[in-house]
């Protein structure tokens, strides 16, 4: 099929229209990507305002899932949004996306936390969170696709990298204006009310965002689609047909779960590792991230330039491959240089729960009821709050936990049948005992700002985040390029949002709840290993190199 000049120019470059309606488009997605990250970021803070009712680690949890409950939805929204996009085209599509994006982030600023209507807080939240994840399955496929399509073949992949570069930006964009909130108000006033500015600011910034968006014209592949009556009536039945429904397949596991792990674990996880399990203020962790993505958003350029050179799918399986070898290591470095006291207290002085391991449950209850009540679980509830890892060692069944700290050995307690004064009084007692062992022993309550080597940090957090750009910088490229025209909006969007609204938007909650599950603070690390490898070998079997292809079709 020949391109027609209003689609893609003979000369291979793109006119200065065609410029303008991209740095739209990217622009827009800038915003969207704010308002979804702002609650990744305020994750601790949400769980105390809007999970109260429940014991601290269950609070953060549930937040996590609260907040993966978002990405649950963005398949469902990918098929919806995409299969509209497909039939009426792109540019309308995605205006509706960043509407209700926008609206649904306004509307968690507005909303009473726990204390003021009860339950009704985190149901509430959540519904905004499933309304924010479907439009973001809508918006992105939209996004990369309108970029693509106006792109000149040879540079299909530099183009498209500008909208990969808006994750990171937005969620640099958060991250700012975070910060000043605090700065500004303090650290209480923000826990207490400031947290909300950050989401009410988003209406702002929804109102520059619907103008840009009015301002786009359609995509040139589509109406030139149309006007040759070649879209599809169905373009969802039509992408779970046949051979394409295989492609969409093997592109999820191939490609984008993969690109979705190491991702979120690059910087999310990152975040939160270095907040929770660290103990580092939440101020210094996000102006760490902060600093280590400034200089690792221009590789974003830098490798979709390089995918137009040598190829997509060698740079994204590539950084798969150097994710799984190196996390383990990033991730201790990360503990030697930002809270080196945690690693000399493990190492001078490791915690060992000694317990019949048939009385250690794991530390979660989604609704609030249970109560952990064994011996183990009364000394694994208060290691888990204290940040502090541990590992548990059998011991013969029918006698109560203790648990060691270095040389000093603390007996637990049983807390069933105890009335409520008499249970206070044995945790007072308990926890004091251990607080003071951990002391003597070196763990800290908090990092220690004038031990954490910020410029380590930074480079550590700098290397993860440059994975991130080799996984991501060439990922819309390619699945654009695997695609027909017809209903492309919709196959690259299902695999997309499943990978990066399953497999990476649920690592949070699932390395989190590992961690807390075995006291290993390394442990969560193999959910995205793991993925990461899959992904590695079925790319490299099953999917093809697209760099170079006609897209027209």
């Amino acid at each position: 099929m020949a391109t027609t000049a209003s689609s893609q120019p003979a000369s291979g470059t793109l006119t200065s229209g065609h410029k303008r309606v991209i740095l739209a488009s990217s622009l827009g997605t800038v915003f969207e990507w704010y308002d979804f990250f702002l609650y990744g970021s305020l994750a601790a803070i949400i769980a105390k305002q809007f999970f109260a009712g429940v014991n601290e680690t269950t609070a953060f949890i549930f937040a996590l899932l609260a907040f993966a409950a978002g990405f649950f939805v963005r398949p469902f929204g990918a098929a919806f949004f995409g299969s509209l996009g497909d039939r009426i085209g792109r540019k309308y599509t995605f205006l509706v996306t960043i509407l209700i994006m926008g609206l649904s982030t306004f509307l968690v600023g507005v909303l009473p936390g726990y204390a003021q209507i009860g339950v009704a807080a985190p149901v509430i939240l959540i519904l905004l969170r499933l309304l924010q994840g479907l439009a973001m399955g809508g918006e992105y496929g939209g996004a990369a696709t309108y970029v693509a399509e106006h792109a000149p073949a040879h540079r299909r992949g530099f183009y498209t990298s500008f909208i990969q570069c808006t994750a990171t930006i937005g969620l640099f964009l958060s991250l700012l204006i975070i910060l000043a909130c605090r700065s500004t108000l303090g650290n209480e006033a923000f826990e207490a009310w400031g947290w909300r500015i950050p989401f009410l600011v988003s209406i702002v910034l929804l109102g520059v965002s619907v103008w840009i968006r009015m301002q786009l014209s359609e995509s040139p592949l589509f109406q030139q689609m149309k006007a040759e009556g070649k879209g599809s009536k169905t373009p969802f039945r039509d992408s779970l047909k046949g051979g394409n429904f295989k492609l969409m397949l093997m592109v999820l596991l191939g490609a984008t779960a993969g690109q979705a792990v190491v991702w979120y674990g690059g910087q999310f996880y990152a975040l939160f590792f270095l907040t929770q399990a660290l103990k580092v203020d939440a101020t210094t962790g996000a102006l760490l991230i902060a600093g280590a993505l400034a200089l690792a958003t221009p590789f974003f350029l830098f490798f979709g330039w390089l995918s137009d050179k040598i190829g997509r799918k060698g740079i994204v399986l590539g950084g798969c491959l150097l994710a799984a070898l190196c996390y383990i290591p990033l991730f201790k470095a990360l503990t030697h240089y930002a809270n080196p006291a945690i690693e000399e207290a493990r190492t001078s002085s490791p915690v060992v729960i000694n317990a019949d391991p048939d009385t250690c449950s794991f530390q979660f209850d989604p609704v609030g009821k249970k109560t952990f009540t064994s011996s183990c679980d009364i000394v694994a509830t208060a290691l888990t709050k204290a940040g502090v890892p541990y590992s548990v060692k059998a011991a013969p069944a029918g006698g109560v936990a203790t648990v060691n700290v270095g040389d000093a050995q603390i007996s637990s307690y049983e807390g069933g049948g105890l009335s409520k004064e008499e249970g206070k009084a044995k945790g007072d007692a308990f926890v004091k005992e251990l607080k003071g062992a951990l002391t003597t022993a070196g763990y800290p309550e908090k990092a220690d700002p004038a031990r954490i080597n910020k410029p380590m940090v930074i480079a550590v957090l700098f290397v993860l985040a440059i994975f991130v750009t080799m996984v991501y910088a060439p990922i819309a490229a390619w699945l654009v390029e695997l695609f027909p025209t017809r209903i492309r909006y919709t196959s690259m969007s299902l695999p997309y949002h499943i990978g990066n609204g399953w497999f990476g938007g649920f690592l949070p909650t699932i390395s989190f709840g590992l961690v807390a599950a075995t006291g290993n603070m390394y442990y969560g690390l193999w959910y995205p290993i793991g993925i990461a490898v899959m992904t590695l070998i079925l790319g490299a079997i099953f999917l093809r190199e697209t760099k170079g292809v006609d897209i027209t079709q």
